[in-house]
Order: structure tokens, then sequence, then C-alpha cells
């Protein structure tokens, strides 16, 4: 997995790299316990300042995403659902609530966006049914 910065974009670059690591551990494209570069070592790469990865890794271990473990490096988390059913659901529908809204006053029709997110679901990694 490659990280990249848009220095164009409007989005700041900590929240450009949290967006793309939880994307990468949706996708499968990290793995639980699989190693991540060091502060030093991605800020030096992405030529960005050391303060900015540390606060995207720090909000990503906040919510479950990463581990730190000292003296070794950080980790991706092992999958954990602490949240009930009811409280899952209630975020998963605030999130979709606003996709929803942004998908209506781009003009998208209900049909076009059900097709889009069929074709995209099949890009992410998904729990069996019964699971959770």
């Amino acid at each position: 997995m490659a990280l990249h910065v848009d220095t164009s974009s409007r989005l700041p670059i900590y929240q450009q790299l949290v967006q793309q690591i939880r994307e990468a551990i949706a996708r499968g494209e990290l793995k639980p316990e699989e190693n991540l570069p060091s502060v030093r070592h991605l800020s030096r790469d992405l030529v960005i300042n050391p303060n900015t990865v540390s606060r995207a890794y720090n909000e990503l271990e906040r919510d479950g995403l990463l581990v730190s473990r000292p003296g070794r490096g950080i980790y991706v988390a092992q999958p954990r659902n602490d949240l009930t059913r009811a409280a899952r659901d209630r975020r998963l529908t605030e999130q979709l609530d606003l996709w929803l809204t942004e998908a209506v006053h781009l003009g998208f029709s209900a049909e076009q966006v059900l097709r889009l997110v069929a074709v995209r679901v099949e890009q992410f990694q998904w729990q069996p049914s019964g699971a959770a």
C-alpha cells in the first residue's frame, strides 16, 4: 500500500492519511498485525512533518484500527466489535444519510446510486453474514 498526499486538496494532510489507511484496512490491503512505517520513515517518504503522521496514527489508534507497541512500532489492530448492533446501525445510518444527501444534491437518481454502490461494494473485504 502506497500512501500519498495531495497538496491541492482542501482535506488536511493528516485526514488524507487517515482516510487512505482506513480504506486500505477495509479493502484488506492492510491485514491485522501488519506493521506500518514508522512516523519518521513515513514523514520522510512523504516529505511532511512527523507531527502530521503522528496525528493520523493517533486518530486511527483512538478509533481502534491501529495499535502501538512501544519499541516495536505501529500495527493494524485485530478487528473488534465494541459497539452494540443498535449503536453500529445508528452510526452507519448517520453516515449513509450524509452520503445520500450529497448524492441527491449532485443529481443522482436512486437507481444510479444503487448501481454505483453495487460496483464499489465488490472492492471491500466484508465479514461473513453470520459474524457480528
